[in-house]
């Protein structure tokens, strides 16, 4: 088969890349530290890159990493934001998170998981901190970690690019600390790889409060393929298109709001309220979302309907919502219905911002048109108790 000039020179690239970087894995090896390492795995994605450009029909799984590979994004910045001061939640330590962090990586050591990407950070270095914390064990560490190579701009973006990054090299599962407005940049990246999201964020309704070690059992699971696709379920989201096209989106509630400009970002203030769209009706949440919990009734819609257009104000019932943590008032609905995938809501046209799970992203004039669309195309996501329950029946923790 004849080859363009262009890949028979992607072809001399990969090969010259190869041998750089199996010099500097031998190097590593007798010699030298951490760094070394960092840069070895950085050249083996390069030449993955290279292979595929030579080999445009080749697998994926051709020139990537063989062993599975799970990736762990953790934000830095999460639980930290002004609901703090006038609610009650939780400030989330950034110490914790790196106990977190250590625990997750133990249990995916555990079920044989040796190589982890993370997302880079200058905030805290919640990694290299956990990183640090399973040196001093009799036992040595089988575990390979390193960062991404992307730059850091301290920004929600980092979380996006971070995923996307983990998405082209085929990560078996990525593991997320945050809440949800994390999750939300993670989804954008992510593709059809399965998150553990590991709730350290405020209102959240996406991660879930749930113990590293697990999550990592079940992570390292998923991606070692030892489980079923049954244990994962797709997610939706919600489509916001402003003027026709989609600008962004959401994976719990987009909310419009009278405030000008985006500000501190947090929604806390409902009397700034007026539209409220849900990709679920959740009972025992928190936030926004509880909306639709407290609007349940026998009336209200079925499983066939998951979410929910709310418009706040005078001229129907009250309804009793938490808020935030330990904030809970009674709010004044005017009207609701529930939606069924691919039912589309246009907010009533005024100047604004529209928030996006809890928090304030898109400011609007007058003129500006806004419709969201409940989606049935969200993020993947591991059902945990189901994935280690697969695991015990199939005999893959046993020995």
């Amino acid at each position: 088969m004849k080859r363009t000039p262009v890949q028979l020179a992607s072809f001399m690239v990969y090969v010259s890349l190869s041998q750089f970087a199996l010099l500097i894995f031998i190097t590593d090896y007798f010699s030298f530290g951490h760094s070394y390492a960092l840069l070895s795995n950085n050249c083996v994605l390069l030449c993955c890159n290279v292979y595929r450009n030579a080999f445009p029909k080749a697998k994926k799984s051709t020139c990537c990493m063989s062993q599975p590979l799970v990736g762990i994004i953790a934000n830095p910045a999460s639980g930290r934001d002004i609901r703090r001061l006038v609610a009650h939640g939780t400030v989330f330590d950034n110490n914790e998170k790196v106990a977190i962090v250590r625990r997750v990586l133990l249990g995916l050591e555990a079920v044989g998981i040796t190589q982890v990407a993370y997302m880079p950070e200058h905030d805290f270095g919640i990694l290299p901190r956990a990183l640090l914390g399973l040196s001093g064990r009799q036992q040595a560490s089988s575990l390979q970690a390193f960062p991404l190579a992307m730059p850091v701009l301290a920004t929600s973006a980092d979380s996006t690019r971070a995923a996307q990054i983990l998405a082209e090299m085929d990560a078996g599962c990525i593991i997320t600390l945050g809440g949800d407005g994390t999750n939300r940049a993670v989804a954008m990246g992510s593709g059809t790889v399965p998150l553990v999201p590991i709730s350290t964020g405020t209102n959240n309704v996406f991660p879930t409060f749930i113990e590293g070690t697990i999550a990592g059992m079940a992570a390292g699971l998923v991606a070692t393929g030892h489980i079923s696709a049954s244990t994962l379920r797709r997610t939706p989201r919600l489509a916001v298109l402003v003027n026709g096209k989609e600008k962004e989106s959401a994976l719990v509630d987009v909310v419009l709001s009278s405030v000008p400009f985006v500000g501190s970002r947090a929604i806390w203030d409902l009397s700034t309220v007026r539209e409220v769209v849900l990709s679920r009706v959740a009972p025992a949440s928190i936030g926004l979302s509880a909306l639709g919990g407290a609007l349940l009734n026998h009336t209200a819609g079925s499983a066939e309907q998951p979410g929910m257009h709310i418009l706040l104000g005078p001229g129907g019932s009250e309804v009793l919502v938490p808020l935030a943590p330990g904030l809970i008032e009674w709010v004044a609905v005017a009207e609701y219905r529930r939606l069924a995938m691919d039912d589309v809501v246009r907010f009533q046209p005024d100047a604004g911002t529209v928030a996006l799970d809890g928090e304030r992203e898109i400011e609007l004039s007058a003129k500006s048109v806004v419709e969201v669309r409940l989606c049935p195309d969200g993020p993947f996501v591991v059902d945990v108790p189901a994935a280690l329950e697969g695991a015990a029946l199939a005999g893959h923790l046993h020995r």
